[in-house]
Protein backbone atom coordinates (compact mmCIF):
# COMPACT_ATOMS: atom_id res chain seq x y z
CA UNK A 1 0.00 0.00 0.00
CA UNK A 2 1.23 3.32 -1.12
CA UNK A 3 1.74 6.26 1.95
CA UNK A 4 -0.10 9.35 2.02
CA UNK A 5 2.71 11.00 0.25
CA UNK A 6 3.54 8.70 -2.56
CA UNK A 7 -0.57 8.81 -3.24
CA UNK A 8 -0.13 12.15 -3.35
CA UNK A 9 2.45 12.22 -6.17
CA UNK A 10 0.63 10.40 -8.02
CA UNK A 11 -2.53 11.85 -8.28
CA UNK A 12 -0.61 14.97 -8.79
CA UNK A 13 1.46 13.90 -11.69
CA UNK A 14 -1.76 12.67 -13.48
CA UNK A 15 -3.26 15.59 -12.94
CA UNK A 16 -0.77 17.28 -14.30
CA UNK A 17 -0.37 14.95 -17.36
CA UNK A 18 -4.15 15.56 -18.17
CA UNK A 19 -3.70 19.18 -17.61
CA UNK A 20 -0.42 19.08 -20.43
CA UNK A 21 -2.87 17.18 -23.04
CA UNK A 22 -5.46 19.72 -22.55
CA UNK A 23 -3.44 22.70 -22.88
CA UNK A 24 -1.60 20.58 -26.05
CA UNK A 25 -5.24 19.99 -27.92
CA UNK A 26 -6.50 23.89 -27.09
CA UNK A 27 -3.52 25.26 -28.82
CA UNK A 28 -3.35 22.81 -31.72
CA UNK A 29 -7.03 23.40 -32.44
CA UNK A 30 -6.62 26.77 -33.96
CA UNK A 31 -3.78 25.48 -35.83
CA UNK A 32 -6.09 25.05 -38.74
CA UNK A 33 -8.88 27.15 -38.48
CA UNK A 34 -8.65 28.57 -42.12
CA UNK A 35 -10.73 26.88 -44.42
CA UNK A 36 -9.21 25.98 -47.55
CA UNK A 37 -11.59 27.19 -50.04
CA UNK A 38 -11.56 31.30 -48.67
CA UNK A 39 -8.83 33.28 -50.42
CA UNK A 40 -8.03 31.02 -53.00
CA UNK A 41 -11.29 30.79 -54.59
CA UNK A 42 -10.62 31.33 -58.53
CA UNK A 43 -13.23 34.27 -60.74
CA UNK A 44 -16.25 33.56 -61.78
CA UNK A 45 -14.87 32.03 -64.61
CA UNK A 46 -14.04 28.50 -63.23
CA UNK A 47 -16.76 26.29 -62.15
CA UNK A 48 -14.30 23.41 -60.46
CA UNK A 49 -10.91 23.72 -59.16
CA UNK A 50 -8.45 22.07 -56.49
CA UNK A 51 -5.25 23.15 -54.49
CA UNK A 52 -4.34 19.78 -54.13
CA UNK A 53 -6.24 19.49 -50.90
CA UNK A 54 -10.04 19.86 -51.57
CA UNK A 55 -11.89 20.15 -55.02
CA UNK A 56 -14.22 23.03 -54.77
CA UNK A 57 -17.40 23.38 -57.13
CA UNK A 58 -19.74 26.32 -57.67
CA UNK A 59 -23.40 24.87 -57.49
CA UNK A 60 -26.75 27.08 -57.65
CA UNK A 61 -26.27 27.40 -53.41
CA UNK A 62 -22.81 28.47 -53.19
CA UNK A 63 -19.45 26.83 -53.35
CA UNK A 64 -19.34 23.15 -52.40
CA UNK A 65 -16.06 21.86 -51.08
CA UNK A 66 -14.32 18.28 -50.44
CA UNK A 67 -12.81 17.97 -46.69
CA UNK A 68 -8.98 17.82 -46.52
CA UNK A 69 -7.30 15.26 -45.85
CA UNK A 70 -5.38 15.41 -42.64
CA UNK A 71 -1.77 16.01 -43.95
CA UNK A 72 -2.43 18.06 -46.68
CA UNK A 73 -0.63 21.12 -47.57
CA UNK A 74 -2.39 23.39 -50.03
CA UNK A 75 -0.66 24.95 -53.35
CA UNK A 76 -1.87 27.38 -55.60
CA UNK A 77 -5.59 27.02 -57.36
CA UNK A 78 -5.89 25.97 -60.36
CA UNK A 79 -8.95 26.01 -62.59
CA UNK A 80 -9.84 22.12 -64.06
CA UNK A 81 -13.46 22.74 -64.89
CA UNK A 82 -14.00 26.46 -66.72
CA UNK A 83 -17.22 27.65 -66.20
CA UNK A 84 -20.10 27.22 -68.90
CA UNK A 85 -19.05 23.71 -69.22
CA UNK A 86 -21.82 21.00 -68.05
CA UNK A 87 -21.19 18.90 -64.92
Amino acid sequence: MLSRDETLAVTLSIAVALLVAVFAIIAGAGLNSQAPAQGSTPGPSCAEWTDGCVVCRRIPEGLACSTPGIACIPSQSRCFKPAGIPI
